[in-house]
């Protein structure tokens, strides 16, 4: 029965090959792993027991069911909201879907059926499937496909039927979703084939047509995607960067216009390499990772510097304050840095997502499973507060669809080899390739503390590959049952290839000491100044550590010890770094003058020493509304004696 498909991990479903031809890599059915200790954990059951209820909640009370409900009525009026909402219910669908993985719920799993239904019910008899259209414009369909997001919309629905049909074994959005899919086949294509040229203005579909084609192995829907980014860059889309339509993808040198489509775009580019391996896509996407991770990536794995647009700005170009850094982007930039770690099997890919995950994502929701961040800057003057909706909500069910679909991002496989992209307790039962079924539990409190222990619970010849992170450059150690066995090159996988035995135990060690970063000369805002990390985490001053200190008045000395501190009961438990600063308090001079000659200036103005304590990025704006920096001016002064 497919509620079976529920049990525990021992009865967990097949595994489905989620991935292409032309991957090194594999990706793992979702429910194959048990999340079931430390920071991921945390997040999970924050996810379950707030954060998709109140998601429902919201899609419910803004009227986005309701516009189903209509649709499926046979109205053509009363429709609420944006004219891509359908997508929201969508995201929430494959949220709860994957969550249903990792977290069996009967409430949960009627929620998503009656939801499905209302979905079914709301589709046309020849498969079409939008309530906006539906309800305001029944004959214009496909009318403005530059703007109006249908073939957005319809990718968010595959993409929550896939996760649904991989979670629970039932096809009734499945079939929704092929019958959608069937009709857009029919419709789009070349002008020579009786079909209508056409792509959509935001790009989302062709990442979903492609995993549609793995699902059900019909290679008609990976045609289509290949139709869909082929026919970019000939003006059907509006023609210019904003909805990435000014040139032909394969012509790209560079990652601009809105980012959240450019990455969403590459993601489905990758997708289609995945599974045809056709070079000149290869060349590109290469093309653009280079120019986004070495001139257009902020330190926190945010992308997208300008408002204006919501888009990638010039090289270098990377506001703090007023950062765009969108939710959604970095999701985006996760989901291609996923696809690009599984074609080439290259650990810089998860250090990326890892950083752009840990950071730029996380910050996206509240630590109270219930507010969210649309826009996430790397400094703020109080006012910037996360809120619990908005009418343009892409951002919250994005996160939940992320952070619920995490597990499967931990392990991928290949013949004979567990890859290990992230750090997270859990137990896990995997099928490789080749057959071989093994058992294994990851104990850690990463990202806090810095060991790893893998117990093994099958024996046999297999190769465990595990990350070692970029940012651990010194120290990082591997040990099989106490027995140091393999240096660790940062940036690699490490490949332990044994007779494993059950009860084997291996152990890695990634020191975590704080540190500081400094940006490119070229980054003009951060010149002169220091971010604090430790391990994947990118930190950052609040006003609520600092009462009555402007932090622009903060210096950092270049001799200034930082110091950990366990913080268990704060910000959901964290560690801060403790140092001393100097603050320098505005020459009162200043007041009612912007600007002044030098020799106006007879003296320095007096400094002083402070205690400075910096907090996880991710966590901030979850106390009392106040300043927060993550770039500190550095000082080549001692500390104050």
């Amino acid at each position: 029965m497919e509620e079976d498909r529920m049990g525990s991990i021992g009865s967990l479903p097949s595994p489905t090959k989620i991935a292409g031809k032309w991957t090194k890599m594999q990706a793992i059915v979702n429910g194959q792993i048990r999340v079931n200790h430390g920071f991921w954990h945390y997040w999970g059951s924050i996810l379950k027991t707030r954060t998709v209820k109140h998601q429902y909640e919201q899609i419910r009370d803004t009227g986005r069911l309701d516009n189903f409900k209509l649709a499926a009525q046979g109205a053509h009026s009363g429709y609420r909201g944006l004219v891509f909402n359908d997508s929201d219910v969508y995201k929430w669908l494959e949220a709860a879907s994957w969550l249903l993985a990792s977290h069996p719920d009967e409430h949960l799993m009627q929620l998503v059926d009656e939801t499905i239904d209302l979905v079914r019910q709301a589709q046309q008899e020849d498969g079409y499937l939008n309530t906006f259209y539906t309800l305001t414009n029944p004959n214009g369909r496909w009318s403005r496909l530059e703007r109006d997001h249908e073939l957005y919309c319809a990718g968010h629905l595959i993409q929550a039927a896939v996760a649904h049909h991989r979670v629970t074994g039932k096809r009734t959005l499945l079939d929704v979703a092929c019958r959608f899919a069937d009709l857009i086949c029919d419709t789009f294509g070349p002008s020579e084939e009786g079909k209508r040229p056409g792509t959509d203005g935001h790009p989302e579909i062709e990442m979903a047509l492609v995993e549609l084609a793995r699902e059900t192995g019909n290679q008609r829907y990976l045609r289509q995607a290949q139709y869909f980014l082929n026919a970019r860059g000939y003006g059907l889309a509006g023609g210019d960067p904003y909805r990435q339509d000014h040139v032909p993808f394969r012509q790209l040198d560079a990652m601009v216009g809105h980012a959240v489509r450019a990455v969403y775009l590459a993601a489905g580019a990758a997708d289609i390499y995945a599974e045809t391996g056709d070079p000149t896509l290869m060349e590109t996407l290469l093309r653009l990772w280079h120019d986004m991770t070495t001139t257009k990536l902020y330190v926190t794995g945010g992308i997208g510097a300008r408002y204006e647009g919501e888009s990638f700005g010039n090289p270098y170009e990377l506001p703090n304050a007023r950062a765009y850094a969108e939710t959604c982007a970095a999701v985006g930039l996760i989901f291609w840095a996923w696809r690009m770690l599984l074609i080439t099997g290259e650990s810089q890919y998860a250090d990326i997502l890892e950083l752009a995950l840990y950071n730029g994502a996380l910050a996206g929701i509240g630590l109270d499973g219930t507010s969210y961040f649309y826009v996430n800057p790397l400094a703020d003057d109080g006012t910037h507060r996360r809120q619990p909706w908005f009418e343009c909500a892409c951002c919250p069910p994005n996160i939940a669809r992320l952070l619920a679909s995490l597990p499967g991002y931990c392990y991928s496989i290949s013949p004979g080899t567990i890859w290990v992209n992230l750090y997270i307790s859990n137990e896990a039962n995997l099928t490789l390739p080749d057959g071989l079924t093994i058992r294994l539990q990851q104990s850690t409190d990463y990202p806090w503390g810095e060991g790893v222990e893998f117990t093994l619970k099958t024996e046999g010849e297999y190769t465990l590959a595990c990350r070692i992170p970029q940012w651990c450059t010194t120290g990082a150690a591997i040990q099989v049952n106490g027995m140091h066995v393999d240096d660790a090159e940062p940036g690699k996988y490490a490949k332990i290839r044994r007779q494993w035995r059950v009860g084997d135990r291996l152990t890695l060690s990634f020191p975590m000491p704080p540190r500081r970063l400094i940006a490119h000369p070229f980054v003009s805002e951060d010149r002169g100044c220091t971010a604090i990390t430790r391990g994947p985490l990118i930190y950052c001053l609040e006003g609520a550590d600092h009462p009555g200190i402007d932090l622009r008045t903060i210096q950092l000395p270049r001799t200034a010890v930082l110091h950990e501190e366990s913080a268990p009961a704060e910000l959901g438990g964290i560690v801060a770094i403790r140092t001393l600063g100097i603050s320098t308090p505005l020459d009162p001079q200043w007041n009612n003058q912007l600007y002044r000659y030098e020799e106006q200036i007879v003296e320095p103005a007096q400094c002083k020493e402070i205690p400075l304590r910096f907090i996880p990025y991710f966590a901030w704006a979850n106390r009392t509304p106040g300043q927060m920096t993550v770039w500190v001016r550095e000082s080549s002064s001692p500390n104050v004696p």
